[in-house]
């Protein structure tokens, strides 16, 4: 026991450092060592009684009260994870988590899609950014989210501690962009950006990540609009009147499961699980992203216009389930490529699984923002 003690305070000290209270970095090890111990539940009075069976004032105080400087102890965060596992072949995974409540107290609860549960839920959301390489995965990154019945109501934020610069609408892409500047600027290496549909199929979202010169590949649903990869810009024809002076595309948009019906698919593995290999039926088409700028397109009303050139790709599970990707990886990328991107999803909803059935996430008691 005296070793495992001596080891955790070893690995934590470059965390520790950055603390500065005393006090803090006294009780720092101590709740570390109550998450990753024994026992199913890992809010504060039972961590204590296993622990420190003095300790609960203590332990409360150090998570409940007080201001914390979370940017040095992120910064370490992000050289220790890039250290680790950073690099061209790493990825990161942007996720929701979300943390079921039974109060309206909490900063941030509300009734709101709950990922884990799969419905609506009075729950907590969280924007995770989790560093992936192989088969480990470091957290990064975890961003309150705060819905509509918060930022319309400047009272509520400010009991709750919420910080000016906090108390805008943002919406959940928009939390995962700013995270994933704030990583790049403290050096954190990755080669592609990964997410399921719901950042996915946010235009913004995708836009932006191009934008920063990002390699992503995303979730979409089955109907994102999609232009065949040859489609140009035309002025049609005016029958009488002026001349037409907007172009528009010489095909219509189409939705991705109709534009990959007739497609070739193959089976792919893209990794050894512990039952065997993993794989499914894939299909891929260089596309163009229907999310230009709207125009109306004759009769066929309002439209939006061909965008950046990507991967579309589909996966036919062997449930009969399909699932639809974008992905702007280079258009020599082969069908393994973009699988292996794709899937290399999987290790983030394992790591938040852990995060809450191993270190009781789900079962933190803090009500403010910090």
């Amino acid at each position: 026991m005296a070793d495992w003690n001596a080891a955790l305070t070893d690995w934590l000290k470059p965390f520790v450092e950055k603390l500065g209270h005393k006090k803090r970095r006294q009780m720092c090890p101590l709740y570390v060592a109550g998450l990753i111990g024994s026992g199913e539940r890992k809010s504060i009075a039972p961590m204590a009684a296993r622990i420190a069976p003095d300790g609960y004032d203590r332990l409360h105080h150090f998570i409940s009260d007080g201001i914390w400087d979370l940017e040095p102890i992120e910064a370490e965060l992000a050289w220790q994870a890039d250290k680790l596992i950073g690099g061209s072949d790493a990825y990161l995974v942007i996720d929701d988590t979300s943390l079921p409540k039974k109060g309206e107290h909490s900063v941030g609860v509300a009734p709101q899609y709950a990922s884990m549960l799969g419905k609506r839920a009075n729950c907590q959301t969280l924007v995770s950014l989790t560093l992936a390489r192989d088969e480990v995965p470091i957290a990064v990154g975890l961003r309150l989210f705060l819905p509509e019945s918060w930022t319309s109501d400047p009272l509520r934020m400010a009991t709750a501690g919420v910080p000016e610069a906090f108390r805008r609408p943002r919406s959940k892409p928009e939390i995962a962009l700013e995270e994933i500047d704030r990583l790049t600027a403290a050096g954190v290496r990755f080669g592609a950006v990964l997410a399921d549909a719901g950042y996915g199929l946010s235009a913004p979202f995708r836009q932006g990540l191009s934008a920063r010169g990002l390699a992503w590949a995303v979730g979409v649903p089955k109907h994102q609009k999609v232009y065949p990869a040859n489609v140009s810009l035309i002025f049609p024809v005016a029958a009488r009147g002026r001349p037409r002076k907007n172009q528009i595309p010489d095909q219509l948009s189409v939705a991705a499961e109709t534009i990959l019906a007739k497609a070739k698919w193959k089976k792919i593995s893209w990794r050894r699980g512990i039952k065997g290999p993993l794989s499914a039926r894939f299909a891929a088409l260089r596309i163009r992203i229907a999310d230009g700028p709207p125009q109306r397109i004759l009769d066929k009303g309002q439209q939006h216009l061909p965008g950046e050139e990507a991967w579309l790709v589909g996966e036919w599970r062997s449930s009969g389930e399909r699932k639809y990707y974008l992905s702007n990886l280079p258009a020599d990328a082969n069908l393994k490529r973009l699988a292996a991107a794709l899937k290399a999803r999987w290790v983030c909803e394992q790591a938040d699984q852990q995060m809450k059935e191993e270190l009781g996430l789900d079962h933190f008691e803090g009500r403010s923002w910090q």
